[in-house]
């Protein structure tokens, strides 16, 4: 028997089902929040389609939980098979098209444990722009009154006390108050960031994987963590290389007629995590000059011929390259010593 096929419109309190029969017939149905559990509950089981957006992961749970098959697909693959003006009948349509193809990229279905991981990166990433928009915020208008201060947060947590202390500068009362409560605001950031980081560090350790994982040159709790609830239990990704393109680390391609021309990296996917995975690759860069194993004599001699910047991506790429090996085969990271 083959099994059914639907499209699945999710909401916060309306979904859309969408479905062809066995005979042909079109099945549209609208479906309140209270509503879908119970329908599914007592519906064949089927392969069921749906956006990776909000919700999508809790919603993926509780279906599979009732015997059914669950596809998550980024949004932008299923645009392409949108026919007619946007309605959620004709996303719910374009859903079922889309997750019947055979070569459709999909997303992975998180745990509760990997959105807790998830969760607690997303706040400190959040926290971390607060910080970086308050202290351009006071350079900036200490800039008006003609006191520079260099680029960076040091500079600021540095800088701004001597100058409420300094008397002889341009601030008035005012202005001084007002530069101290935006002190004490980016203090108080601080404390969060550094509250968020103590989270990380503890769901490091108590994470068998993210332990492992720790252990490569260039990953830290922060990458480690985060690799851990991306990666979960490796079922998705079919090799390393599926994982370092999802993570946007390889060069895009412009090829034609049997001509292949490589460009620079594609950017794609998730975007926090490459860029964490970059700065952990120049901090292995800069202490890489007088070592003598193999991972720093071939860092050596690639930023000889190509430059810092183009060495931390290969290493970039490499690492994530090792997480999915290491998530895979469940072993411990070694490292190879020169011959």
């Amino acid at each position: 028997m083959t099994m059914s096929v639907i499209g699945l419109d999710i909401a916060k309190c309306v979904f859309h089902v969408y479905t062809i029969q066995a005979d042909g017939k079109v099945i549209k149905k609208m479906l309140r929040r209270q509503q879908v559990l119970a329908f599914f509950a007592n519906y064949p089981v089927s392969l069921i389609g749906m956006e990776a957006c909000a919700s999508s992961h809790y919603w993926a749970t509780e279906l599979m939980g009732l015997g059914h098959e669950v596809k998550l697909l980024n949004a932008k693959h299923v645009k392409a098979f949108v026919k007619g003006n946007k309605n959620d009948f004709n996303d719910a349509e374009a859903i079922f098209d889309a997750v019947t193809r055979p070569n459709i990229r999909t997303v992975a279905v998180k745990t509760v444990e990997q959105l807790d991981i998830q969760l607690i990166h997303r706040l400190r990433q959040e926290a971390v722009k607060r910080r970086t928009a308050l202290v351009n915020q006071i350079r900036g208008l200490l800039g008006e009154r003609g006191i520079v201060i260099g680029q960076g947060v040091s500079q600021v947590r540095k800088r701004l006390p001597a100058l409420l202390e300094e008397a002889e500068n341009a601030l008035t009362l005012l202005s001084r108050a007002a530069f101290a409560e935006q002190y004490e605001r980016l203090l108080a950031v601080d404390k969060e960031i550094k509250h968020y980081d103590q989270q990380i560090s503890q769901l490091c350790q108590a994470n068998e994987l993210s332990k492992r994982l720790a252990e490569v040159p260039g990953v830290g709790p922060l990458i480690a963590t985060m690799a851990a609830g991306d990666l979960g239990k490796n079922q998705h990704y079919g090799n390393a290389r599926h994982y370092s393109a999802s993570l946007g680390i390889v060069p895009r391609q412009c090829s034609s007629g049997g001509k292949s021309v490589l460009l620079g990296i594609s950017k794609r996917g998730n975007s926090y995590l490459r860029t964490l995975l970059i700065h952990g690759a120049r901090s292995v860069l800069r202490t890489c000059h007088h070592k003598e194993d193999k991972l720093s004599l071939w860092l050596q001699q690639l930023m000889k011929r190509r430059g810092f910047n183009v060495a931390a991506v290969a290493l970039a790429n490499k690492n994530a390259r090792i997480l999915w090996a290491l998530a895979n085969k469940a072993e411990r990271y070694r490292m190879a010593v020169s011959a």
